[in-house]
């Protein structure tokens, strides 16, 4: 009797029964454009399954929050008598923007940038160089250094000496302090276009990237609009816009006194914004003009640029405008800071902060 396999087409099951987790997701999302409210969010996800039928007879909308309760996604604020979410949620926000802008993350060594130093480092990089005294056994490569020790020697003579051998380079690493601004002024809802969710979730996948991949570094996040104040990893999915004018020289002046507080010389400043400087805060009042380029609060955000650049933290602009005359005084504003500045429509945000913040750590400031 033969012995063998048989080999047949494979048609994948049919699974058209709703489940939990693809409810979840669609929640997550929901829920964050609404900004934290659960009930606004239900609601959407109710009128979803009535135009998409995504639910069935067997399991409803009711069902699906019962178990949102049991799985610990949800709670109930006594108080009020509403739902409210819980830090597992606020997590699976985070996850979910993490999956949705950067992919899933393949597990990695340890989580460090480059530096610009070879030698005795921490990851191997693809040069190699000869051994020198100090190189630990993990970094000779035994397949090149056989090799040099046939040529060197001989097939009838194979002897392996130190002339012989031959290592792979390693890169030191260092740690990164970052600070997210986010413009919360009113135009990030003009026009009808929804732009402060994409930042929401830019903010909160870069969080969760930092904290699986580089958890030594650090990633302080705060928001701007005719004031700036700093806010909690856990506070952006509750993130709304105000009816605010844009006071980006406040935001400055905070991610700089942030980033004074921090040890290590790799620090940057982020900045998400879709509109120019319209607010000064002077004592106890505070300047407005929308019309224009008001050369007042112009000039003061240009010195803090220049500041940034004197004390080496470079300013990285995401303009998610394109009006021509926003776009010269971002590129004036990135030249007098020597930062950088990308044009980035909305769906594109995500991958331009990640590839800027891969590229920043390849840098000592």
């Amino acid at each position: 009797m033969a012995i063998g396999y048989r080999f047949t087409e494979y048609i994948p099951p049919q699974d058209d029964k709703p489940n939990f987790d693809s409810l979840l997701k669609i929640f997550l999302q929901l829920v964050t454009i609404s900004s934290g409210d659960v009930g606004e969010a239900l609601n959407w996800l109710s009128s979803l399954d009535k135009q998409y039928n995504l639910t069935s007879d067997d399991y409803g909308i009711g069902d699906f929050i019962e178990d949102l309760r049991k799985k610990g996604y949800l709670d109930e604020d006594k108080e009020k008598g509403t739902l409210q979410l819980t830090a597992k949620s606020e997590q699976g926000i985070r996850r979910s923007a993490l999956e949705e802008i950067f992919g899933k993350l393949k597990k990695g060594g340890k989580g460090s940038h480059n530096t610009p130093h070879t030698g005795m480092g921490d990851e191997a990089s693809t040069d190699q160089r000869e051994y020198r005294f100090g190189d630990s056994l993990e970094q000779i490569s035994m397949t090149d250094s056989l090799r040099n020790a046939q040529i060197n020697h001989g097939i009838g003579d194979l002897r392996l000496t130190e002339q012989d051998l031959e290592v792979t380079e390693t890169e030191h690493k260092t740690q990164a302090a970052t600070v997210l601004m986010i413009d919360i002024s009113h135009s990030m809802i003009l026009y009808g276009e929804d732009r402060i969710t994409p930042a929401k979730k830019v903010a909160m996948a870069l969080a969760e990237l930092i904290k699986q991949k580089y958890p030594k570094d650090t990633l302080d996040i705060l928001v701007f609009g005719n004031d700036a104040w700093q806010i909690e990893v856990k506070d952006l999915p509750y993130l709304e816009v105000g009816p605010y004018h844009t006071n980006t020289v406040a935001g400055l002046e905070l991610a700089m006194d942030i980033l004074r507080k921090r040890k290590t010389p790799n620090k940057q400043i982020f900045m998400i914004t879709d509109g120019k400087p319209t607010c000064l805060k002077e004592g106890l009042n505070y300047y407005k003009n929308s019309f224009g380029l008001d050369r007042k609060v112009v000039n003061k955000t240009l010195n803090l640029a220049a500041q940034c650049r004197r004390i080496k933290i470079p300013i990285t602009t995401f303009m998610i405008a394109s009006d021509p005359y926003l776009q010269a005084f971002v590129d004036e504003f990135t030249k007098v800071n020597n930062g950088q500045a990308y044009y980035s429509s909305l769906k594109g945000l995500g991958h331009l902060v990640f590839r800027d913040y891969k590229q920043n750590r390849k840098k000592n400031f």
